[in-house]
């Protein structure tokens, strides 16, 4: 049997002992081994196999199964340039906590800085964002080889998932093959050889048992001050509440989308225009609403004014880390806000925080008056408007993917909370890339209706996230696209002043006038135009069909008041804040 041939339909077995359900491949020639042996898999009904010719999209597509799944993803591509593609997506897993395995082939170690075609030092190129970088020993006839090919591969599982060491995330595991690459005779496969280990463990069992660590956390709980003004901050961000606890009744809770605590407040009290009253806080017009001390909850990742909030050196801001599933270590590094966090460690039980009651009461009614001012506020045409309109009309049990740049932002600032409805984003680092990729992922693992509002630059930036084959498997997935003609969050931001307007449309607006349409046709996707009232009811846009596949619906937005329209409304809220 070819060495190279046997090795790879090892490693794809122990993959399916271990738990691994689906993987994700490009076509290449040095990872053809391992890609026979995955197609064989796919037959036998053993995994799902999903192939994508272009690899950013498929380690986004990885992301996303694993995201939902929470099971180990294996996204197999060939040397060189393909594994720099998944750069993005490694990063993203990385700061996301998602269980990515980016299995690279290689050429044999004597080609490497040898001038040979297609050959780069691939070993430990995403540097510190895997949580290790596992070389497979190469592929040789020799007894006991596969021992040592199993054990590797579950050494490998056992980083990404996190269950020894409670940090879950990327691992690269890079196999290099050397010729011939394929039985010429066929695939074979390794467990009707005589070779126990060739053969694997008896009744399916994985070659090494792995037995999950006790929780390594030891965090002490917060020891808060009580009877301090104290608000919580929810920012992007797992379960940081455990099962089971509750925050003290009334506190209130300034959650992102993406935080569990947007749509359910574990019993503090959810400020759904908490961002747009906050300003008022900061600068003197409500010292009412002016928190003494904040709790911070996962990673705030979305608002400046938070950002502010928690910089402030008068305020004392405590974190509890995120932590992962397993129950492992810590992660105080993942907020944004480590330079001023004065505490880190364990929620407190809500006995302990003796909160100033009104203070939350402040909050409460500030809240409500702040979302009456939004009733009216809030532009047709705009893309908050859209945002609402979008999270409204979800059917119940849907699943939102959200794109990193202004449609998120728009959710958490016009958007309805709803618990019955999950929003995803990539806010690990808050990148553009694989955006479609990764909510076609999430629709192949969530079990009901997806759906993802993108902007138009985010979805142009992934077409290729529609290139997807006629026998590969398909979840059910609308894409929405908030369709500004450009970069519409850049006229919130400093170079949107009036002082930089000549060079603004060019290089920040970046117009690009590409017939939405005519993409989706050429790849065979359904699309529509629609209006924001369109897209709700059971005839509308956002119906599920109960067939998978993706389709389009594009809304035109209008970015041209964006900046004034934001700067209308916060002083719209200040002024009603301030009429006390």
């Amino acid at each position: 049997m070819i060495p190279s041939t046997a090795q790879a339909h090892v490693v794809v077995d122990e993959w399916v002992r271990a738990g691994v359900t689906d993987a994700v491949a490009c076509p290449g020639s040095r990872n053809a081994p391992l890609l026979v042996a995955l197609y064989a898999a796919d037959r036998d009904g053993r995994l799902r196999l999903h192939v994508r010719i272009d690899e950013r999209g498929a380690g986004f597509l990885a992301v996303g199964l694993g995201s939902v799944s929470g099971r180990i993803v294996p996204v197999v591509v060939t040397s060189g340039t393909a594994v720099a593609n998944l750069h993005p997506a490694v990063l993203e897993a990385s700061r996301s906590g998602v269980g990515l395995l980016v299995v690279s082939a290689d050429r044999p170690v004597e080609l490497v800085g040898s001038g040979a075609n297609q050959t780069i030092d691939q070993v430990g190129m995403y540097g510190e964002a895997v949580r290790a970088s596992v070389v497979m020993p190469l592929a040789e006839d020799r007894p006991g080889a596969a021992r040592s090919w199993r054990a590797v591969v579950a050494r490998a599982l056992d980083r990404a998932a996190g269950t020894t060491g409670g940090d879950p995330g990327p691992v690269q595991l890079n196999v290099p093959l050397r010729e011939p690459l394929l039985d010429p005779q066929g695939a074979v496969d390794p467990r009707t050889s005589s070779d126990p280990a060739l053969e694997g463990r008896p009744e399916g069992a994985p070659w090494t048992g792995i037995v999950a660590a006790p929780p390594a956390s030891t965090l002490a709980p917060l020891a808060l001050r009580a009877g301090a003004r104290t608000l919580v901050v929810a920012g992007h961000g797992g379960e940081v509440v455990p099962a089971g606890t509750r925050l003290p009744d009334g506190v209130p809770v300034l959650a992102e989308p993406t935080s569990p605590l947007w749509s359910d407040p574990a019993g503090g009290r959810a400020l759904p225009a908490g961002t747009w009253a906050l300003p008022a806080a900061l600068d003197g017009t409500r010292e009412d609403l002016r928190p003494e001390q904040v709790v911070v909850l996962g990673r705030p990742t979305l608002h400046r004014a938070v950002s502010r909030l928690l910089a402030d050196p008068c305020v004392t801001v405590v974190a509890v880390p995120s932590v992962a599933p397993t129950g492992g270590r810590p992660r105080p590094g993942w907020t944004d806000v480590a330079g001023s966090v004065t505490a880190v460690g364990a929620l407190p039980p809500p006995d302990d925080w003796k909160p100033d009651a009104d203070f939350a009461r402040a909050w409460a009614e500030a809240d409500d008056r702040a979302l009456e001012v939004l009733d009216s506020a809030v532009v047709e045409g705009s893309g908050p408007a859209l945002a609402a309109a979008t999270v409204a009309a979800l059917p119940s049990g849907a699943c939102l993917v959200v794109g990193a740049s202004a449609p998120i932002r728009d959710v958490a600032l016009a958007a309805t909370p709803r618990a019955d409805v999950t929003v995803l984003s990539a806010r690990g680092v808050s990148g553009i890339d694989g955006a479609v990729s990764l909510a076609a992922g999430v629709a192949l693992a969530h079990p009901g209706p997806t759906y993802a509002l993108l902007g138009d630059l985010t979805f142009l930036h992934d077409t290729n996230g529609l290139l997807v084959g006629p026998e590969e498997p398909r979840g059910e997935l609308v894409v929405v696209v908030a369709n500004d003609d450009g970069g519409g969050i850049f006229a919130t931001l400093e170079q949107g002043a009036p002082r930089f307007a000549a060079a603004f449309e060019r290089v920040f607006g970046a117009p690009h006038g590409t017939d939405l349409a005519a993409l989706c046709a050429a790849h065979r996707v359904p699309h529509r135009h629609a209006v924001p009232a369109e897209l709700g009811g059971p005839t509308g846009a956002l119906a599920p069909t109960g067939r998978p596949g993706t389709r389009v619906v594009e809304v035109a937005i209008d970015r041209s008041q964006r900046r004034a329209t934001g700067e209308q409304t916060v002083a719209a809220v200040r002024a009603a804040l301030a009429d006390d």
